[in-house]
C-alpha cells in the first residue's frame, strides 16, 4: 500500500431529475429546483404514491447508436451518457494505460424496465418470445461493462450493489483502487432507473414511499411532515485519477477524494440500528482518513431520504462522528428534496453536489423544510442555497441491508 498517492477528480457527468447535465443539474440544484412531479412512465391509477423524480426529455441517441439503444436498459444509458460526460469533461482519454483504467458503476437494482418488460411477454406470450438479449441488459454490472468497452478500461470493472449506498460505495471503492496503486484511473458511479410499477408497488406496500399527491409536500426531509421518499432515477459519474497523474497532463482539478468509510449495521434488512452505530461509524472512519480535527467548516449532503426513521437518525450519527460541537456548527443539506431518491445513484450524485459545492463555495439547500423536526436539531440550509467556503465536503449514504457509506471530500 502506498498511502502517499492521492487521489483527485478531473470529470464528472450527471443525468438527474433536475437536468440532464452537470451544468443544469447544480443550477438546479443551488436554485432550488423540485424534480419531483407526477409519474409519466406508467399508469398510476390503481397506485397509492403517484408521484416520482424522473429525467426528463432524456434522448439515449445523443450518447449512443440505434442498435446500442435497443440492447440497453434505462439504467445502463442513463450510465453511458454520464460517463460520456465525465471523460469528455476529464480529457483522460488516450492520456492513461488501458490497462490501469478501472470501471467502479453501482446500481441498486439493475434493469427493471428490461425485466418488467420481458416478464410480460412470458406470461402473455410464452417463452420463445422472451429476448435473447433478457439477461444482458437486465445484469447490474452491465452499466460497468458498457462504459469499460467504450473508453477502452482494461482494468477492472464491477458494480457495486449495496442499495442506495451502491454510488458512494463505487466512488470510494474507486479511491482504494488508485491509493493502493492498482488503477491509475477510475471512472465511477451510480445509475437507477426503477421508476417502473413493481418498483413502486414495492416500495408502497412496504410504506417507505411518500403519498401526497402534492409535489412540494412529498420529499420533505427533516421536516415534522415527512412521511417517506419520493422514488427517483438517472445517474452521475466521476473520472478519478492520481494526483500527479492529473498534475502532468494539466487536467482540471475539480477536488481530492480524502475520505472513505463503509460499514455495515449487521441489524436488519430495511431498518438502521436504534443506536444509528453503522453510520455514525462509517462517518467516523471517513473523517479520520481526511484528518478531521473537529476545527474545520464542514458541509455535508445528508443521506436526508425524508422517512420517519432515517432523518433523526442520521442527526444523531453526525453527531456521534463529528462531536456534538462540531455538528452544530456543519451545514448540511438533504439534495434529496429536490431529486427524488434515486437509489443507487443517489450517492454519485451527491458526491458531485459535494465537489460543486466546494469549488464554488454555494451549499444547495434542503426545499420543503418549513416545519423542523425536534429530533432533527442540526442546520439544514433551509429552502434557499447559502454562500459558504467550507474546508470539507462530506456525503452521506444509507442503504437496505444495513449498508453505511460516507465519503469527503476537499479542494486541492
Amino acid at each position: 500500500m502506498n498511502k502517499e498517492r492521492r487521489v483527485v477528480v478531473t470529470g464528472l457527468g450527471a443525468v438527474t431529475p433536475v437536468g440532464n447535465t452537470v451544468k443544469e443539474t447544480w443550477e438546479g440544484l443551488i436554485a432550488g429546483k423540485n424534480g419531483i412531479a407526477p409519474i409519466t412512465g406508467f399508469d398510476t391509477t390503481n397506485f397509492k404514491a403517484k408521484l416520482g423524480a424522473e429525467v426528463k426529455i432524456f434522448d439515449p441517441a445523443a450518447y449512443l447508436d440505434v442498435n446500442e439503444i435497443l440492447r440497453t436498459d434505462r439504467y445502463a444509458q442513463f450510465a453511458v451518457a454520464a460517463a460520456q460526460q465525465a471523460m469528455d469533461a476529464s480529457g483522460i482519454r488516450g492520456r492513461v494505460e488501458p490497462e490501469r483504467f478501472a470501471v467502479r458503476m453501482g446500481s441498486g437494482i439493475g434493469g427493471m424496465h428490461t425485466f418488467e418488460t420481458e416478464h410480460t411477454k412470458l406470461m402473455e406470450k410464452g417463452p420463445r418470445r422472451v429476448s435473447p438479449l433478457f439477461v444482458p441488459m437486465m445484469i447490474a454490472n452491465m452499466a460497468a461493462g458498457m462504459i469499460a468497452i467504450r473508453f477502452d478500461c482494461r482494468g477492472s470493472a464491477m458494480p457495486a450493489v449495496t442499495a442506495c449506498a451502491s454510488g458512494t460505495d463505487a466512488v470510494g471503492q474507486a479511491l482504494r483502487l488508485i491509493r493502493h496503486g492498482y488503477a491509475d484511473a477510475v471512472i465511477a458511479g451510480g445509475a437507477e432507473a426503477a421508476v417502473t410499477p413493481s418498483s413502486v408497488a414495492g416500495f408502497i406496500n412496504m410504506k417507505a414511499l411518500s403519498l401526497s399527491q402534492d409535489p412540494e409536500q412529498a420529499s420533505m426531509p427533516f421536516d415534522r411532515r415527512r412521511s417517506g421518499f419520493v422514488i427517483g432515477e438517472g445517474a452521475a459519474a466521476l473520472v478519478l485519477e492520481e494526483y500527479e497523474h492529473a498534475l502532468a497532463r494539466g487536467a482540471e482539478i475539480y477536488g481530492e477524494v480524502c475520505g472513505y468509510g463503509a460499514t455495515s449495521d449487521a441489524f436488519h434488512i430495511t431498518a438502521p440500528h436504534p443506536d444509528a452505530r453503522g453510520g455514525a461509524q462509517a462517518m467516523a472512519i471517513a473523517l479520520a482518513e481526511a484528518g478531521f480535527t473537529g476545527a474545520e467548516k464542514v458541509y455535508v449532503n445528508a443521506h436526508g431520504t425524508g422517512t420517519p426513521m432515517n432523518d433523526p437518525l442520521e442527526t444523531v450519527a453526525i453527531k456521534k462522528a463529528m462531536g456534538e460541537e462540531a455538528a452544530r456548527r456543519a451545514l448540511i443539506s438533504s439534495t434529496k428534496s429536490m431529486t427524488g431518491h434515486m437509489l443507487g445513484a443517489a450517492g454519485a450524485v451527491e458526491a458531485v453536489a459535494c465537489l460543486l459545492a466546494l469549488r464554488d463555495g454555494i451549499l444547495p439547500p434542503t426545499i420543503h423544510l418549513e416545519e423542523p423536526d425536534e429530533a432533527c436539531d442540526l442546520y439544514y440550509v433551509p429552502n434557499t442555497a447559502v454562500r459558504e467556503q467550507v474546508d470539507l465536503a462530506m456525503s452521506n449514504s444509507l442503504g437496505f441491508g444495513g449498508h453505511n457509506a460516507c465519503l469527503v471530500f476537499r479542494k486541492v
